[in-house]
């Protein structure tokens, strides 16, 4: 075809719409393939893609393209080029697109800062509630929920359900948050907002955090009237929530009525009733789980570790931890370890714990050590007390049970000089014992 500068005036016209359309086809194209690639987790091919369509395109990226761009240098934890592209928003006059200015907002906070992340959100015109969000949702994912809350109080309009859910997700991870975070959820309720998904599953935790098992039923059955109660990762949640409150038997409902029970679903019911002492259900949960060909992993064992800990069934937790190791190929961790030398303790054999303690190829933990001088002061194993007190004492120098401890495990068998001595030592470290309190008047 000849140069638009050849043609008559009509044939021009139809030349440059036929190019205009042709390179408009061309964008929406390499569109659908970026979000092809941020959404199965391909953020280097995606950054790529972008590069290309910013030296390839004659017309102009239009704003839907640079959230998924900033996505992907959140990432790979890209800042260079997020401040690239944050240049070229100002440059083309997007930063007043509310979706781009929250994208922006949230790749400042996971690839530089929070403070770059707020003196954006400062300078942004036109702030709608997307933006408010993600700037609360930072603040929350950043455990900095005070803040959060702050911004929330300074509210310019009105909020939305991610405002609450952001919310009462980051006050339900911090002590004594959950009766703010269940506030915030009556509160939303209040203002004629309707719950999601995302509002169940952070509530959830709340709910576990002060045994609200009349608010854990209200969930479940608000999830069955909206049609949500099918989705595996709330039926997790529900389970765990059922389990840690005691309710073994809704716990086992929720789990009987899940179409789709992965890992997560078996792991939470052992680890319900592995909880509350019922190791022998527990262990023929996880017989179930392998003969419905559901590979189980490192969390799933520790469920079950714990259940024969509680049940002192140490030989088996033995073969467990083998079959771990060699059956499924997971790599054990401290709190397996610990596990194991709890329910060898636990059992009496207390030399074959300090030898697990002596060839841990991680770091032995104050749980492990613990676990073996409870054990010592129960089966009075002195000379193994003093070296597993002294190593507490390294490890925790400052926590006055383990100094406690060992003195009443000297004084137990009449050596008092011992036990004096421990407390001088603990005297001179500074080490203080709280005193009691309760609220029974």
């Amino acid at each position: 075809m000849l140069p638009s500068t050849e043609l008559n005036g009509t044939d021009s016209k139809k030349y440059l719409i036929m190019s205009y359309s042709s390179t408009y086809l061309r964008l929406l194209s390499f569109t659908k393939q970026l979000t092809s690639h941020v959404n199965r987790g391909l953020h280097h091919d995606a950054l790529t893609l972008f590069y290309h369509m910013q030296t390839s395109l004659a017309l102009s990226l239009d704003p839907y393209v640079f959230p998924l761009v900033l996505k992907s240098c959140s990432a790979v934890l890209c800042p260079q080029l997020g401040t690239s592209v944050h240049a070229h928003i100002v440059k083309m006059g997007f930063l007043s697109n509310p979706f781009v200015a929250s994208a922006l907002v949230d790749m400042y906070g996971k690839c530089a800062c929070i403070f770059s992340a707020r003196k954006l959100f400062d300078e942004i015109p036109q702030r709608n509630v997307v933006v408010w969000n993600a700037m609360i949702s930072l603040y929350t994912h950043s455990n900095r929920v005070r803040d959060a809350l702050d911004m929330f109080d300074a509210m310019e309009i009105e909020p939305n359900v991610s405002t609450f859910n952001a919310l009462i997700y980051g006050l339900s991870g911090v002590k004594d948050g959950s009766i703010k975070a269940i506030a915030f959820y009556w509160k939303m309720r209040q203002l004629g907002l309707k719950p999601n998904l995302i509002t169940l599953l952070a509530l959830l935790p709340a709910c576990v955090g002060i045994a609200a098992l009349n608010l854990i039923r209200e969930i479940h059955g608000y999830s069955i009237r909206n049609d949500i109660d099918r989705h595996p990762q709330l039926g997790s949640g529900l389970l765990d929530a059922y389990g840690r409150c005691g309710c073994l038997i809704n716990a086992s409902n929720v789990f009987c009525g899940m179409k789709e029970r992965d890992v997560v679903a078996w792991s939470s019911l052992i680890s319900a009733y592995a909880l509350h002492g019922e190791a022998k259900n527990a262990l023929e949960i996880f017989r179930q789980m392998e003969l419905a060909k559901v590979q189980p992993d490192d969390i799933t064992f520790l469920a079950v570790l714990k259940a024969c800990s509680h049940a002192g069934l140490a030989d088996e937790a033995l073969d467990y931890f083998t079959k771990m190791q060699e059956g499924y190929r997971l790599q054990a961790v401290s709190d397996h370890y610990s596990c194991l030398v709890d329910v060898l303790s636990r059992a009496g054999r207390l030399y074959e714990a300090y030898k697990v303690i002596q060839e841990m190829p991680v770091k032995v933990t104050a749980k492990a050590w613990g676990a073996l001088l409870g054990a010592c002061r129960t089966y009075g194993e002195i000379e193994l007390a003093e070296i597993v007190g002294r190593a507490l004492f390294e490890i925790e120098p400052d926590n006055p049970a383990n100094y406690v401890l060992l003195a009443r495990i000297y004084a137990s068998v009449g050596r008092y000089d011992e036990a004096q001595r421990i407390r001088r030592e603990m005297k001179e470290r500074g080490v203080k014992v709280s005193p009691g309190s309760s609220w029974v008047v």
